[in-house]
C-alpha cells in the first residue's frame, strides 16, 4: 500500500502494523481527542429523517449561524466540503496571477491545488532554527518577502498558525502583505485552538480588504474530519464567482447540522482551551527529555520534532511494536526524514507515546 501524504491514514498504518485500524493510536492527524461534541452528534441524529431531501443549495441556516459566530454578514461566508474544496477554488484564482508565493515548509495540498492550475510558485523559506522566537521568525519571513520585487501582480498563500511548525504569526505581521499582493489567502485551519484573547485571526479586518481570503476548518478543533466541512470568508463578489465554479450541494445535510451545533457549543470550546496548554506542555517536556529528540514550541495542538534517527524508520518501529502512528514529514521537502509531527492527545495517550519512543530509541543506541 502506498505511503500516505497526509496524516490519519489508518488503513495504511494497520496494514503495516498487522492489526485492525481501530487498534492504532493515531498521533499523525492533528485532531482534537475531545470530540466530536455531543451537541454535534445530537444534531446529526436529529437530521436523519431529512436525508430524503436535498440540502438547501444556499446553506442559509449554516451561513447565518457562521455569520453570528464571526459577526459578519452571511454573504461574506461560503461553506464547503472541507477547507480542501475551498483551497482548490482559491488555487484556481491564485493561478491566474503572475506567480504565487508560499512560505515553506508548506502543507502539501497547497502544491496540489497550485499544480492543478499550472500556477508559478515562488518559495520563501521560514527559518526552523529552534532558538528563534516567534516574532523573530515572523520578521525573517517578512523581510524575505519584502525583498521580492513587483508583488502587486502576485498572490500569497500561507497558513496561520503555521503547519507543520506550529508557529503563530501576529495579525500585525500579516497585514502588510495585503498592501503588497494582489491576492492573499490565509489558511486558519488551526486558529480555533487559540482562545479569543490569544488568537490572531484576520477575520476582524476581512471587510476592509477585497483581496483577502480566509479559509477555516471544522475538522481539527471539533474532531469532525469524516464529515468534511470548512468555509471561506471573503468579499461576496469573489464567493459568488466561486459558487459558479463548483458542483451543487457540496455540504451534506448532516455536516451542516453538526456545524451549526458545534460552533454554538461554548462549553466544548472552553473545555478545549482548558485542556490543550497542560497536555501540550506534558508532551513537549516528555519529548525534550528523550535523547535524540528536539521538539519545537507550538501554539496549537501538534508538535514538530527533530530526530537524530530517520523518522520513517521510527514511524515503522512504532507501528510494528506499539501500534502507534506518528506523522513523518517526507511530504515537506525541506524537512525530509529528519522531522516528525505528533498531535497532542490525552495525558494517558501522550504518556503511551513517550514510553514507546523511549523504548524504540533506546534499542537503537
Amino acid at each position: 500500500m502506498r505511503q500516505p501524504a497526509h496524516g490519519g491514514n489508518l488503513a495504511w498504518a494497520a496494514a503495516l502494523a498487522g492489526c485492525p485500524p481501530d487498534a492504532i493510536l493515531d498521533f499523525s492527524a492533528s485532531i482534537s481527542p475531545l470530540g466530536p461534541p455531543n451537541s454535534a452528534i445530537a444534531a446529526i441524529q436529529s437530521q436523519i429523517g431529512n436525508l430524503k431531501h436535498y440540502p438547501d443549495p444556499n446553506y442559509s441556516d449554516l451561513r447565518l449561524a457562521l455569520s453570528h459566530f464571526h459577526q459578519l454578514p452571511p454573504e461574506w461566508i461560503l461553506p464547503g466540503n472541507g477547507s480542501a474544496e475551498l483551497l482548490t477554488l482559491a488555487g484556481r484564482e491564485l493561478a491566474q496571477l503572475a506567480a504565487v508565493m508560499l512560505i515553506t515548509p508548506a502543507f502539501g495540498d497547497y502544491y496540489r491545488t497550485l499544480a492543478a492550475y499550472n500556477a508559478k510558485v515562488l518559495e520563501c523559506p521560514l527559518s526552523l532554527v529552534i532558538s528563534h522566537t516567534l516574532r523573530e521568525a515572523a520578521k525573517a519571513s517578512t523581510s524575505l518577502i519584502a525583498d521580492r520585487q513587483k508583488t502587486k501582480d502576485k498572490g500569497l498563500l500561507l497558513n496561520n498558525p503555521h503547519n507543520p511548525t506550529g508557529k503563530l504569526f501576529s495579525r500585525d505581521s500579516i497585514l502588510p502583505y495585503l498592501e503588497q499582493f494582489a491576492l492573499v489567502v490565509v489558511d486558519e485551519a488551526f486558529m480555533d485552538f487559540l482562545p479569543p484573547d490569544e488568537e490572531q485571526s484576520l477575520i476582524p479586518v476581512v471587510q476592509e480588504y477585497a483581496n483577502l481570503v480566509i479559509l477555516r476548518s471544522l475538522t481539527k478543533f471539533y474532531s469532525l474530519p469524516g464529515l468534511r466541512l470548512g468555509y471561506a470568508i471573503a468579499h461576496p463578489d469573489r464567493l459568488a464567482k466561486w459558487q459558479l465554479w463548483r458542483d451543487p450541494w457540496p455540504v451534506n445535510t448532516l455536516a451542516a447540522a453538526a456545524a451549526i451545533a458545534a460552533i454554538q457549543d461554548t462549553e466544548f470550546q472552553q473545555q478545549t482551551w482548558t485542556w490543550l496548554p497542560p497536555a501540550r506542555s506534558q508532551l513537549f517536556q516528555g519529548l525534550t527529555s528523550i535523547s535524540g529528540l528536539h521538539p519545537q514550541e507550538s501554539a496549537v495542538n501538534f508538535l514538530l520534532v527533530e530526530s537524530k534517527q530517520a523518522t520513517s524508520q521510527l514511524q515503522q518501529q512504532l507501528l510494528k511494536h506499539h501500534q502507534i502512528l506518528i506523522r513523518d514529514c517526507l511530504s515537506f521537502k525541506e524537512l525530509g526524514d529528519r522531522f516528525f509531527r505528533v498531535a497532542v492527545r490525552s495525558e494517558s495517550d501522550n504518556q503511551r507515546l513517550l514510553t514507546a519512543l523511549k523504548s524504540v530509541l533506546s534499542a537503537e543506541y
